[in-house]
């Protein structure tokens, strides 16, 4: 019992920890992508989400090394690492050239007349769906992080705005898609003559239907 407890205190201690550092990683961060966001019109919330999501708040080899937030590739000149990701001077301006492929390479220089500075989850989605993360949650995680750190506080919403209301990408099977679909045998009809109509087979009816013996009477009624 001793050693579970201790194990729960040090997960919880862990939590704890990564918590604060990316909360003053945010500190660190928040008025420059503020700056950003009233230059270019993108969400300040969304500039941070997607930092912290690439760069692991910053403790990223890449972030640490090549000061690279937003995980862009490209050629670098850094001696102590091997890789394919491109440096850069500071992280400022990491944030800005991520910002700049917003604005300058299509498809992602599209959003801007789609979505506004307050719609980070539109946002999210669109900038995944024009390619930028192969992973299909990467949009979810980073409107995760939006809402766990709250990172909407900086984006100077208006007090009347409304966030728009999108459909989810996926849909729910309708009850009659749920519901087995029955069959009332007809006068004439055997196992052979309904699997042959129902692209089935005579074992698949009996199994479904419980049957020891092929009999069948007219009215009754069998699953398909």
């Amino acid at each position: 019992m001793m050693k579970i407890f201790t194990f729960c205190l040090l997960l919880f201690s862990v939590f704890i920890s990564k918590a604060q550092e990316t909360e003053e990683y945010i500190t660190d961060h928040a008025e420059f992508a503020q700056t950003l966001m009233r230059d270019h019109k993108l969400p300040a919330s969304l500039i941070l989400a997607v930092a912290i999501h690439e760069s692991a708040a910053g403790n990223s080899r890449i972030a640490q090394y090549l000061n690279n937030h937003f995980g862009v590739k490209g050629p670098n000149n850094n001696t102590e690492i091997r890789s394919s990701y491109r440096d850069y001077l500071s992280a400022d301006e990491s944030y800005s050239h991520f910002v700049e492929i917003m604005e300058t390479r299509a498809p992602f220089n599209n959003l801007f007349e789609k979505y506004d500075q307050y719609d980070y989850k539109g946002w999210a989605r669109g900038i995944q769906r024009s390619g930028y993360a192969h992973s299909r949650t990467w949009a979810s995680q980073v409107i995760a992080m939006v809402k766990k750190y709250e990172l909407y506080k900086y984006d100077e919403r208006p007090e009347d705005y409304v966030e728009p209301v999108y459909k989810s990408a996926y849909r729910r099977k309708s009850s009659k898609a749920r519901v087995s679909k029955n069959y009332t045998v007809k006068p004439g009809d055997n196992l052979s003559v309904i699997a042959k109509k129902k692209g089935t087979t005579v074992k698949a009816l009996m199994n479904k239907n419980g049957l020891k013996k092929a009999n069948l009477k007219p009215g009754q009624k069998i699953k398909l």
